[in-house]
């Protein structure tokens, strides 16, 4: 009868080992259903907010080109002359535009893209291998 014990306590641990596994194969399928599940939704919130993002754009210009009218109306009253301020409004708006294209394409310059930290870091590293090399 003893010899019979450890062959059930075997299989038993056998058993435990195989239910473990297939415990954990099904555990990592319903993970992975589960991550699907959130990406699908997420990109889904991602499009939406996309979408809305370009919906809000065409508001916004509808809203500066609304501004940019009653203002040169506006203007126009002041000047006595709707012509004169509509050059006034549009220079102003031309120097703004300039302005801002001119930062736009200094921040995105090559030399500003440059991951400089990292260049020094690198000499550094260099400089302090050589001098151990020559040291």
């Amino acid at each position: 009868m003893e010899a019979a014990v450890p062959d059930r306590e075997y299989q038993t641990i056998q058993g435990l080992v195989v239910e473990a596994i297939r415990d954990s194969s099904e555990l990592a399928q319903k993970e992975f259903a589960l991550f699907r599940t959130e990406l699908s939704g997420n990109i889904r919130t991602l499009f939406i907010g996309i979408a809305m993002i370009v919906v809000a754009a065409i508001f916004a210009i509808a809203a500066v080109m609304l501004f940019t009218d009653a203002l040169v109306k506006w203007l126009a009253t002041v000047v006595d002359s709707e012509a004169l301020a509509a050059l006034i409004v549009g220079g102003v708006m031309a120097i703004i535009a300039i302005g801002l294209g001119l930062y736009a394409r200094h921040a995105m310059s090559l030399s500003a893209l440059a991951p400089q930290r990292t260049v020094r870091s690198i000499k550094r590293d260099a400089e302090v291998l050589s001098e151990r090399v020559a040291g």
